[in-house]
C-alpha cells in the first residue's frame, strides 16, 4: 500500500487540477491515504495570487473526506515556504489549524523564489548550494511546527546549471541539519519530482538519505509533489523497494501532526 504526503490541487497558485481528480486519481491507483500539502508562501517578491482562505480550504477538504470515507483516507496537509523571516508567521498559522502534517520547504532565499532564477544572479554553483542550505538550517534550528523536510536539496532543480556539485561538498552542514531533525523528532520526504525535472539522482539524493539512515533517522514519508493526476504516486514501487534496501523499516503517515509508522 502506498501513501503519497506531497500532492496540490487548485488551491495551490501552479496547479489547476481540483481535489477531487486528485482523489479520484488515487483511489485508482489503490491508494490508501493520501494528504493535500497545497502551497503557502510568504514574503516574496513575486505575485502568486492570492493566499489560500484557510476556511474554505479546510471545508474543502472536510467535505472530501467525508465524501470518500469508505474509498480513501485524506489527511490535511500544507507546504510551507519558510525563510527565516517568517517563521513566526508559520508558526502562527501552523497553531491556528487542524493540520495532520505540514512540509517545511525552502522555496525562496531573502525573498527571491529559486525558480524564477533571480536568487542565483551574481553567485556561483557552490556559492547559491551554499547559502541554500545555511538558510535551511538557520530556519530548522527555529522553526518546529512541521511534521517533515520538503526535496531537502531542492536547489539542484534550478540555476541553469551544467552539471551538479557533489553532496560531499556540503556535507557538514547536509548533516548538521538531519542531526537537528532528528534530534527534534522530524522527519524528511523521498519527493518523486526528481524524475520530472530529470535529475540524476533521487530528491533528496540516496547519499543524503543514506546519511539520515546512519544517523538514526527514522521518520520518512513519500511524496510526488503532483500537480495533476498523472504525476500522483509515480515510481513509488521503486522508491518503496530503495527505501526498504537501505534498512528502512516503515514509512510514516500522520494523524494530527503525529507520525504513524507503517511496515513496508
Amino acid at each position: 500500500m502506498f501513501y503519497d504526503y506531497h500532492m496540490h490541487s487548485n488551491f495551490s497558485n501552479d496547479s489547476k487540477s481540483s481535489m477531487e481528480d486528485m482523489i479520484k486519481k488515487s483511489i485508482d491507483l489503490g491508494l490508501k491515504e493520501i494528504c493535500f500539502t497545497d502551497h503557502v508562501d510568504y514574503d516574496v517578491d513575486t505575485d502568486y495570487g492570492p493566499p489560500i482562505i484557510f476556511d474554505e480550504y479546510f471545508n474543502k477538504l472536510e467535505n472530501l473526506q467525508d465524501k470518500y470515507k469508505n474509498k480513501i483516507s485524506i489527511k490535511k496537509g500544507i507546504e510551507f515556504g519558510l525563510q527565516k523571516q517568517i517563521v513566526d508567521t508559520c508558526s502562527s498559522v501552523a497553531n491556528q489549524y487542524p493540520f495532520d502534517f505540514i512540509i517545511c520547504s525552502i522555496h525562496s532565499i531573502d525573498k527571491l523564489d529559486l525558480y524564477f532564477g533571480e536568487f542565483f544572479k551574481g553567485k556561483n554553483q557552490h556559492e547559491a548550494y551554499e547559502m541554500y542550505f545555511n538558510e535551511l538550517y538557520s530556519v530548522v534550528k527555529t522553526y518546529k511546527d512541521y511534521s517533515v523536510l520538503g526535496h531537502l536539496d531542492l536547489i539542484k532543480r534550478y540555476g541553469d546549471y551544467n552539471k551538479l556539485l557533489d553532496d560531499k561538498l556540503f556535507s557538514d552542514i547536509i548533516e548538521t541539519i538531519l542531526k537537528q531533525i532528528i534530534q527534534d523528532g522530524k522527519g524528511i520526504e523521498i519527493n518523486t519530482s526528481c524524475y520530472r525535472y530529470n535529475l540524476p539522482d533521487l530528491t533528496p539524493s540516496r547519499y543524503i538519505l543514506n546519511m539520515y539512515k546512519e544517523l538514526g533517522g527514522e521518520i520518512i514519508t513519500t511524496g510526488s509533489d503532483s500537480h495533476m493526476p498523472s504525476q500522483i504516486a509515480y515510481k513509488f514501487d521503486y522508491i518503496y523497494s530503495y527505501l526498504k534496501s537501505i534498512g528502512f523499516k516503515y514509512v510514516c503517515k500522520f494523524d494530527k501532526m503525529n507520525p504513524e509508522f507503517i511496515k513496508i
